[in-house]
């Protein structure tokens, strides 16, 4: 792949003359932010600061909360480029590339609870915490039949509304979930997971020479390897590399 990028790809990717990245601190499976400095570390951060290297231009981060809030400023092209779930209600509105990393969405429930399958989550009278508009929320909204969703600000809410309102489950990404649990005894986290999470860049629609570097860039960062060491030094070596796309 060409370090340098032919001119209308640049011209989408980096309109304004710098690459501005939205970036999600409430998946901390990819992104973290560094304690003493406050900027963005970890694989997200990592492909940001390469496509900028590549692209020749600097990069500024905008940080949110939540995927929701990272997905909305990508759809208004407030960002050049976004790391989000592709989810279908997402990629009808802005463009994705193949994932690179492929988490899983988990459970968390009380040791004691009755529940015991995934399937068995998704019954009348269950209730279910989730983050509002995190990829497993959207997920979640168009599979189940029974249960109930109860929305909390972000995932890390979900987690504290699951304890307080004495809910029946909390969605959420394994890794956090697993950290939350450990740190509350009586909580678990089941092993089955009721999705895969296809964590990719994307882009606003309509920067179809942008769209097609950002395609290339991704495999290339997967192939070299690029995202299985970023994924170490962020400690987060358990998440796996997606697949080369097809």
């Amino acid at each position: 792949m060409q370090t340098t990028a032919p001119a209308d790809a640049l011209n989408d990717l980096a309109p304004g003359g710098k690459l501005r990245a939205a970036i999600n601190f409430g998946n901390t499976v990819l992104a973290q932010k560094d304690p003493s400095s406050g900027e963005p570390r970890g694989i997200s951060a990592d492909l940001a600061h390469e496509l900028a290297r590549r692209l020749g231009v600097p990069i500024t981060f905008a940080a949110f909360d939540t995927a929701g809030k990272a997905f909305d400023a990508v759809k208004a092209a407030e960002c050049d480029i976004g790391f989000l779930a592709n989810e279908p209600a997402r990629a009808a509105e802005i463009a994705f590339t193949a994932p690179y990393v492929v988490i899983e969405g988990a459970y968390m429930i009380r040791s004691d609870s009755p529940l015991r399958t995934v399937a068995e989550v998704d019954r009348e009278g269950v209730r279910i915490a989730v983050g509002n508009k995190a990829a497993y929320d959207l997920y979640l909204t168009r599979t189940l039949k029974h249960a109930e969703l109860v929305r909390a600000p972000s995932s890390a809410a979900a987690m504290e509304l699951f304890l307080k309102e004495g809910l029946d489950a909390a969605a959420g990404v394994r890794q956090p979930l697993v950290t939350f649990a450990a740190a509350h005894p009586g909580l678990r986290v089941m092993e089955e997971r009721f999705m895969a999470i296809e964590q990719a860049m994307c882009m606003p629609q309509g920067r179809a020479a942008g769209a097609r570097y950002l395609r290339a860039f991704v495999e290339e960062m997967k192939a070299s390897g690029f995202v299985a060491d970023g994924l170490e030094r962020s400690g987060q070596g358990d998440a796996m590399v997606a697949p080369a796309s097809g």
